[in-house]
């Protein structure tokens, strides 16, 4: 229903900046809710923050609050992450993702999000 592609992704050093960008097509008229989520390599998949798409209302994992912000352009179909100060356990392949129906904010489990895009890769050197 709801189609994401992420970019942005890449290889940076530590203390440099990312942003990552995720657009949506399909039904985006629906969506209640979008996240980014990260995988680290032999790790489970996390959510590093969300934000409601009407209404605004964010979120954070512990980790990354203080550095990243994520935002959102309603009128573009498109979320962002702002990465700053980033270290190498920032490492990891980033995911975005969307719920289309209402749920109990915040939400913090992928399997609350029923659309994912391909991910986009992301690598901090020391």
């Amino acid at each position: 229903q709801v189609q994401l592609v992420e970019s942005g992704g890449g290889l940076v050093q530590a203390g440099a900046s990312l942003r990552l960008a995720c657009g949506a097509s399909g039904r985006t008229s629906i969506i209640y809710a979008m996240g980014w989520f990260r995988q680290p390599p032999g790790k489970e998949r996390e959510l590093v923050a969300a934000v409601r798409w009407s209404g605004g209302g964010t979120y954070y994992a512990d980790s990354v609050k203080g550095r990243f912000t994520i935002s959102k352009d309603n009128a573009k179909n498109t979320v962002y992450l702002q990465m700053t100060s980033l270290k190498p356990e920032d490492t990891a392949v980033y995911y975005c993702a969307a719920r289309t129906g209402v749920a109990s904010w915040p939400i913090v489990d992928h399997w609350q999000f029923g659309s994912w895009g391909q991910g986009t890769l992301v690598t901090i050197s020391s």
